[in-house]
């Protein structure tokens, strides 16, 4: 009797074991798939802004006097590395670089339903890893853009973004990429901080992801000052009243409901 209890938890934890490697085999399988399928969008960027370039210089324009021409035209403007795949998806608002990261994605936006990527690929498939997007209530004239990401662990979307917790990295690294459909940009990094999503009991809490419109003075300058306050390092990099701002966010797991935060200003 003993040696077929034996036998059947044997079995058991046999079968147990089976299941727990095809799941993490299938995860493992999603992961690479849904890597993929963003290192494939990346490219068509890339090859898209070559093939600009290259018309350019054969009719001796710059990418200024080219954009005016389009303009003039009376072409709908998107930056012509994003055209093809704004066509795709609508829903295409930007586009995010740090290099370093690895990080070079889409930025979708859905003001009707802001979490919509949340668990959704550029495609609007189901992925795990889901979309870098920006948060509800976000306009153009607000001057603070907050994007969010999943924390993958396989550094995929904002898997990475925690070395900004480092003031040398921080320091070695100040600069992120971050174009609209119309146009190009380039943000220095004026602080990176620990905070969490609070609740409404809580007083005197930086909610960092209520500074959406930072279009009074008073705001945004409210907003700048708990920045820095709650920064782990000061880069000596102020921002001002009429700045543009970059805010990102992503979980962080050293506390419940954690965030890790990085903000920027726009320099170019």
């Amino acid at each position: 009797m003993k040696r077929k209890i034996c036998v059947s938890a044997f079995l058991a934890l046999t079968c147990l074991c089976l299941f727990s490697g095809v799941m993490l085999l299938q995860e493992g399988l999603q992961r690479k798939h849904e890597k993929e399928a963003n290192l494939l969008l990346a490219e068509k960027v890339r090859q898209a802004g070559e093939r600009r370039q290259e018309q350019n210089l054969s009719a001796g324009l710059s990418e200024k006097e080219k954009n005016a021409e389009d303009a003039a035209d009376g072409k709908s403007f998107v930056l012509p590395e994003y055209r093809e795949l704004w066509e795709e998806n609508k829903d295409l608002a930007g586009w995010l670089v740090i290099e370093d990261l690895e990080i070079d994605y889409p930025v979708m936006y859905t003001p009707e339903e802001p979490e919509y990527y949340l668990c959704r690929g550029f495609d609007k498939e189901e992925a795990d890893s889901g979309s870098l997007f920006i948060g509800e209530g976000w306009s153009p004239e607000g001057a603070n853009t907050i994007i969010y990401g999943h924390h993958m662990r396989d550094g995929t979307m904002f898997g990475n973004l925690i070395r900004y917790d480092s003031e040398s990295y921080a320091r070695e690294h100040p600069f992120i990429r971050f174009d609209t459909l119309a146009e190009k940009g380039e943000y220095q990094v004026i602080g990176a901080f620990y905070s969490r999503i609070y609740s409404l009991k809580e007083k005197d809490a930086f909610r960092y992801y209520w500074y959406i419109d930072l279009r009074e003075k008073e705001r945004f300058e409210e907003y700048i000052d708990r920045v820095k306050a709650a920064s782990l390092y000061d880069l000596g990099t102020d921002a001002v009243f009429g700045d543009e701002l970059l805010t990102l966010s992503t979980c962080s797991y050293h506390e419940k409901e954690g965030r890790f935060v990085v903000v920027a200003k726009r320099t170019a």
